[in-house]
């Protein structure tokens, strides 16, 4: 087997490609293309009787996880934590930014 010069790996993962990006640069990329397809028209909402039918359909089959309801608890809990993470993090100053008005002598 050849390689092409510039195209080592080290580790076994590749530098190129959408899922050896930052999580920041996926989102961009991501949502350039949900806005292009909303834009376009392409965009598949789902209405309620059709993601009735497709819950059925995976409960039937059994491939829907039914939540206990310590599960559904803690994984609402989970979500809140990661929101007021979130919010918190937005709201901090600017890092070296003076959090307290400047005094006159």
């Amino acid at each position: 087997m050849t390689t092409q010069p510039g195209s080592e790996q080290t580790g076994g993962t590749s530098k190129r490609g959408f899922a050896s990006m930052d999580p920041q640069k996926q989102r961009e990329i991501a949502s350039k293309g949900g806005r292009a397809a909303h834009a376009q028209g392409s965009a598949h909402e789902f209405t309620s009787e059709e993601a009735s039918r497709a819950g059925r359909r995976a409960h039937e089959s059994g491939n829907a996880h039914e939540f206990s309801s310590e599960e559904a608890r803690a994984a609402g809990r989970k979500g809140g934590q990661a929101s007021r993470n979130r919010n918190r993090a937005q709201q901090q100053p600017a890092a070296g930014a003076e959090s307290q008005p400047n005094k006159a002598p």
